[in-house]
């Protein structure tokens, strides 16, 4: 079943299509079913085009209805428009979907595609057309073609404006929507030969109406008021002489505004840009650098942008004022042109260096977070290593408590009590002393960075000392009581005579290259922070030495490992002496409790830290290069392009001013000059701005590479630039009306637009508001033909406020069979071109 609104489309589809028939003296009552030959709908269209069509086919058989149903779809084809999914077969058999839409495509063809207001779209055009006429209504707000005409008060305001002798519309409630939607239909179903085509009930109790009914049904006013166009035409003339004159005024205050904010800007910057405080650390400093990276990219350039845009409202103004005929416009005191340029060269002098000594400043404090870093590891590895020695120690007792194995007897033998325990302790002992050796240079470079850090005033250096000093003394302690352990199993060694030779090797050898591995891990892992090639490749170097000293290293993992072999073999067949029946001695090597996977899995993570080690420093490698080669493009491009900008912008800006002597066609010919010769020079000027994005997206904000930074070299305006300037300026633009000005402004598509070109586009915009006598004829019309015209006039013609300016500005007319009240139309257009005052 069909939905409501379904419904209620195909009602007023049905009015709209009767408008039409009935002055060929026939109708339809269902849009479904009366298409169906095809016959109505030739017909249909015949009335509504004003042309003929293909004789129809009279046969009443379904290829006759088909053929006649092709006739119209082909002729509204022909009128450029697409039928998307709508073919003859689907309205012959009644299809309401496609019948509808094949009637929405010939109302938006024929009664609504014509409608041009301002180079819009129709849809666009219609909606601004009731937007004007229904302006004057304070109560009315349109703004779309469906909840905006619920209350009745949008229809009732467009038959007033056109017919205030239909309606009393001060009478009308928007609390009564009923009413007024009612009142408006029956007044245009009456009087203005528009149909009833819409239901009062359906709109007020729909929160949203449907968009085609009601353009269907608007487009019927728009049509029937159609012959007030001359005097709509004639106002707009008027608008537009209004608009010219009250512009100049809105860029006077807009540039005493923009001047007043920039030098108020100004001062607050100037002060913070000029400190050059020490930072405690890094997180301070990156405020500062992230202020001012804020600064750089979002708040200074729009600044500059208003500093350009003043500039240009300057000469602008001046321009239009010429062409108006009007005096120089004098900014107040303070406000020059030269005292802007004089306050934004202070300005540059507090940037100057300010980034580079932040730069500088990130740097000192980035190696101080390096160095903690640094600390902060290597502390921690040094922790984690004594933990385990003072585990260890407190383990392994003198004297007793470890059961190494039994002998044939019930008791365990205790540790001193044989001659394999205290061989396991000696070795053990030496194992303790080279790890302890090994070890030495690490509390070392320990003591180091904690010194280094002093040195650098580190904020949180007190827990630095803190904790380095726990560690030396640690090491102390470590140191005292290795050697007291040593005493005693010296004392016992004199007794003992043999050792396990393969066990000691193992020790002997497993120790330092584990503290090697461990070490070579620690610097694989040293974060690096860099600022050139020749820094990468200083590291690269080292990382290549590095690499040469894993072949001999892997020897040594393998001789290990052989070791470890041989020595399970040994342990899993030892001398029965030593063995009770059924059982056998533990596997562990006595002398250490380093075993081949603590080897083979530190070699292993030592392999896997060589290659991204490796990778990280290539790709650092390949991100300088990258740097380097965009800066040395970037100074290179910026040194031929710089100079010759300086130079024409000067020359530019003399011309526009009037500064340079000559006539307005001579000057006008030397700008075509300089606008020739900046075209060619937009290819280096587009490969600098992708050279300067290149450089932020790289992560290099200074300009040390060049002296010429990227924003003293634009001197055009790209598309969205122009856009925003032409707004500024009073411009009121659809995307047709926007098209034309660019290509006025950019003929050739560069995509940009000079500072030339931008004031010949304002040049010719300002003398398209026409002269005197078309101001003049155009409030002629307004006022049907009288020398003088009334307020009330002014009023329903005019917008508002444009309507209160001319009444305002005009003088009584002296005519002497004017009215009381009566303004003197011609003296006010005279004045308005600079003829005289107002």
């Amino acid at each position: 079943m069909a939905s409501k609104w379904a419904v209620f489309i195909q009602q007023t589809f049905t009015a709209w299509c009767n408008s039409h028939l009935r002055k060929a003296g026939t109708s339809i009552s269902s849009i479904e079913d009366d298409f169906r030959d095809g016959l109505k709908l030739m017909l249909l269209l015949e009335v509504i085009s004003g042309e003929r069509l293909p004789r129809p086919e009279r046969g009443k058989m379904r290829v006759h209805r088909i053929a006649n149903v092709n006739k119209a779809l082909n002729y509204i084809i022909s009128k450029d428009v697409r039928l998307v999914s709508i073919g003859a077969e689907e309205i012959v058999d009644g299809n309401v979907k496609m019948t509808l839409g094949m009637i929405w495509t010939i109302i938006l063809r024929f009664a609504i595609q014509d409608i041009s207001v301002e180079e819009m779209s129709a849809k666009e055009g219609l909606l601004l057309w009731c937007q004007r006429k229904t302006a004057p209504y304070d109560n009315v707000n349109v703004n779309n073609f469906h909840t905006s005409w619920k209350d009745g008060l949008a229809f009732c305001a467009l038959i007033h404006r056109h017919r205030p002798d239909l309606i009393d519309y001060s009478e009308l409630r928007k609390d009564d929507p009923l009413t007024n939607l009612n009142t408006a239909f029956e007044v245009a179903e009456k009087n203005l030969d528009i149909p009833k085509m819409l239901d009062a009930d359906d709109i007020v109790n729909t929160p949203r109406p449907d968009e085609k009914t009601i353009m269907t049904y608007i487009s019927c006013f728009y049509h029937a008021f159609s012959g007030a166009q001359k005097a709509e035409t004639a106002a707009n003339r008027i608008c537009k002489v209004l608009e010219a004159n009250q512009e100049n005024e809105k860029l006077m205050e807009e540039y005493e505004r923009i001047a007043s904010d920039l030098l108020a800007w100004i001062d607050q910057q100037i002060p913070w840009l000029s400190k050059r405080e020490t930072q405690p650390s890094l997180a301070p400093a990156q405020t500062l650098l992230s202020r001012h990276s804020d600064y750089s990219k979002e708040e200074r350039p729009p600044h500059a942008k208003e500093r350009n845009r003043l500039n240009t409202t300057f000469n602008s103004l001046q321009t239009r004022l010429r062409l108006h005929n009007r005096p120089n416009f004098m900014p107040a005191e303070g406000h020059l042109v030269a005292d802007i340029a004089h306050a934004w060269e202070r300005l540059e002098g507090a940037e100057c260096g300010y980034e580079e000594w932040l730069l500088s400043e990130m740097q000192r404090l980035q190696r101080l977070d390096h160095l903690v870093a640094k600390f902060k590891i290597k502390a921690d590895g040094h922790e984690a290593w004594s933990a385990g020695i003072d585990q260890q120690l407190e383990n392994e007792i003198l004297g007793g408590g470890e059961n190494l194995a039994t002998d044939e007897s019930d008791g365990p033998l205790k540790i001193g009590n044989n001659l394999a325990t205290v061989q396991v302790l000696i070795r053990r002992q030496e194992a303790l002393e080279s790890d302890l050796a090994a070890h030495q240079e690490g509390v070392e470079q320990i003591a180091a960075i904690a010194q280094e850090l002093n040195e650098l005033e580190y904020e949180d250096v007190v827990s630095v000392n803190t904790r380095c000093e726990a560690i030396c003394n640690h090491w102390d302690d470590l140191g005292k009581k290795t050697q007291a352990r040593h005493n005693v199993l010296k004392q016992q060694e004199a007794w003992l005579a043999a050792v396990d030779n393969l066990q000691k090797g193992i020790v002997a050898r497993a120790t330092p290259f584990l503290v090697w591995l461990h070490g070579a891990a620690d610097d694989l892992q040293d974060p690096f922070l860099l600022y050139s090639v020749a820094e990468v490749q200083a590291l690269l170097k080292a990382h290549i030495d590095f690499k040469a000293t894993l072949p001999a290293a892997q020897t040594e993992r393998d001789g290990l490992l052989a070791m470890w072999t041989e020595l399970d073999k040994l342990q899993q067949a030892p001398p029965p002496s030593f063995v009770r029946p059924s059982q056998r001695l533990p596997s562990e090597n006595p002398y250490t409790d380093i075993l081949p996977l603590d080897i083979t899995s530190m070699w292993d993570q030592v392999q896997l830290l060589v290659v991204q080690r490796e990778q990280a420093l290539l790709k650092e490698q390949v991100c300088q290069e990258q740097r380097q080669a965009l800066k040395n493009q970037y100074r290179t491009v910026a040194a031929s392009v710089a100079p010759w900008i300086q130079r024409h912008a000067e020359e530019a800006g003399r011309l526009v001013s009037g500064s340079i002597s000559g006539s307005l066609e001579e000057r006008n010919v030397q700008l075509h000059r300089l606008k020739e010769e900046l075209s060619r020079q937009e290819g280096n000027l587009s490969r600098l701005e992708e050279l300067h994005t290149a450089l932020h997206h790289a992560g290099v904000y200074d300009t040390a590479h060049t002296p010429y930074p990227m924003e003293k070299k634009k001197g055009i305006l790209d598309a969205e630039d122009f856009r925003a300037c032409l707004i500024s300026m009073g411009h009121v633009l659809g995307e047709a009306e926007f098209a034309r000005l660019l290509a006025g402004a950019d003929p050739v598509g560069t995509g940009v637009v000079s500072f030339a070109a931008f004031l010949d586009v304002m040049a010719r915009e300002a003398g398209a508001t026409g002269s005197t006598e078309q101001t003049v004829e155009a409030f002629r019309i307004l006022a049907g033909d009288k020398p003088y015209i009334l307020p009330e006039e002014l009023r329903q013609e005019l917008p508002p406020e444009q309507a209160e300016y001319c009444i305002a500005s005009m003088s009584p007319s002296t005519d002497p069979v004017a009215p009381p009240g009566a303004l003197d139309y011609s003296s006010f257009a005279s004045a308005l071109y600079g003829q005289s005052d107002l």
